[in-house]
């Protein structure tokens, strides 16, 4: 890879929405999932119709999809992703994401003119595999989530230069190796490999000694408490120089059970630090601050490198609790719904979370602005004043002073009276 070349953003969609917010707060290319063979079963997912919609509307902003087919297929599998795959002929794919040979092969068969990226569920750590995977015609390999960026350097080396290297930079961690966990389906029925996993990796253990039933002790490293297998966040908004110099051609965002305000926050502050970044080194390094800044005005947990610099020690787990940090707010995301009463305009919105007139409200928009303004007025569907939006997902009008454009994201501080 040639280094002056900018890596590719890859942002995830579980819905059509989130697909269209990934895309215009600054993906190069979004990854999804159909209604099967995906290994996401919560997230909403796209039907074919939604998935044509979806692909229509990122190329008409010059953005790629990526459909993931990335189950451990049994031998009931097979026929039925030979059927799918015939069903996305012509509506315009970009890439399959896979990890089982079998699904490989019907792929390459059935959809010979669509790109194949082989999973990290594939368990990639080495060169031998990326080259394995070449010769058999994969495009892109996703590393495991396990290699040291020193590893993937390596790897950049010995490996065929039109091979593609895409690796995630930001998102949960998952206490298995490259996610492959037999927890969720063990104790609950659900398998994480089939895109069912209740995260048991985020429960809180005690130990049971077996002649004593009913007699419970804390699994403690410490004193701090007992969520032994909870993994802090990806994230490496700090370290963009170190995996672009390693040979990484896509930088992947892991999240496609995610709302629409992690997708457009996560998404925004790594376009913005990789593009300050390839206009000046010293542009972007001014800017860290704000970057953590700006990615944390969403759900998150604590956040950690992983194992780009090394084996990850105690400090990448969280021992307290299992719960999200949550310091803003979602309220809502402008639309071209919009009304004039009394000589004003007003957005339509539809209600995520209840705000007030006399709030003040931040303005996230695409291109990087944030706006603080102050909800003046509200309206219901019928014009009628009101001086807040109690019900969840109520369609109103609210007038903030200034003009907003489409996709323009409001958002709140968590501690806002």
């Amino acid at each position: 890879m040639n280094v002056s070349k900018k890596p590719e953003l890859l942002m995830p969609a579980g819905s059509l929405p989130v697909l269209k917010v990934a895309v215009i707060y600054g993906a190069d290319a979004v990854y999804i999932g159909g209604e099967a063979f995906s290994l996401r079963a919560n997230a909403h997912n796209f039907s074919l119709p939604e998935m044509k919609e979806g692909i229509e509307f990122a190329h008409a902003h010059g953005v790629k999809v990526y459909v993931t087919a990335n189950i451990l297929a049994h031998n009931e599998d097979l026929e039925s992703a030979r059927a799918y795959f015939n069903d996305l002929k012509g509506i315009g794919v970009d890439a399959l994401i896979i990890s089982d040979p079998g699904i490989f092969e019907l792929a390459k068969e059935i959809l010979p003119e669509v790109d194949i990226h082989i999973s990290t569920q594939a368990n990639n750590t080495n060169y031998g595999t990326y080259k394995f995977w070449h010769a058999l015609g994969a495009k892109r390999v996703v590393s495991a989530r396990e290699l040291s960026l020193a590893e993937i350097a390596q790897l950049r080396k010995e490996i065929p230069e039109d091979m593609e290297i895409e690796t995630f930079v930001h998102g949960a961690m998952c206490i298995s190796y490259s996610g492959r966990c037999l927890l969720s389906a063990y104790m609950t029925g659900r398998s994480a490999n089939m895109g069912d996993c209740t995260h048991p990796c985020r429960w809180k253990y005690s130990l049971m000694e077996e002649t004593r039933p009913g007699e419970y002790f804390p699994v403690e490293e410490n004193d701090r408490g007992t969520y032994i297998f909870n993994s802090k966040d990806l994230c490496m908004i700090e370290h963009l120089p170190e995996m672009i110099e390693a040979g990484i051609d896509s930088l992947k965002v892991e999240g496609r059970m995610k709302s629409a305000l992690y997708v457009a926050s996560v998404g925004r502050t790594y376009r913005m630090a990789i593009d300050d970044y390839f206009q000046s080194p010293e542009l972007y390094r001014s800017r860290v601050d704000f970057y953590k800044q700006e990615i944390s005005k969403c759900t998150f947990r604590e956040y950690t490198t992983g194992f780009f610099f090394g084996k990850p020690n105690d400090s990448a787990q969280i021992y307290t609790d299992n719960t999200y940090n949550k310091e803003w707010v979602y309220l809502g995301m402008a639309t071209t719904d919009k009304k004039t009463f009394e000589g004003r305009e007003y957005v339509g919105l539809e209600q995520k979370n209840k705000f007030s007139v006399g709030d003040i409200v931040e303005v996230m928009k695409p291109g990087g602005e944030n706006l603080e303004l102050k909800a003046l007025d509200m309206r219901d569907d019928e014009g009628a004043r009101i001086e807040s939006c109690p019900h969840p997902k109520q369609h109103f009008y609210v007038d903030l002073g200034q003009d907003l454009d489409e996709y323009d994201i409001i958002r709140t501080h968590a501690l806002n009276p």
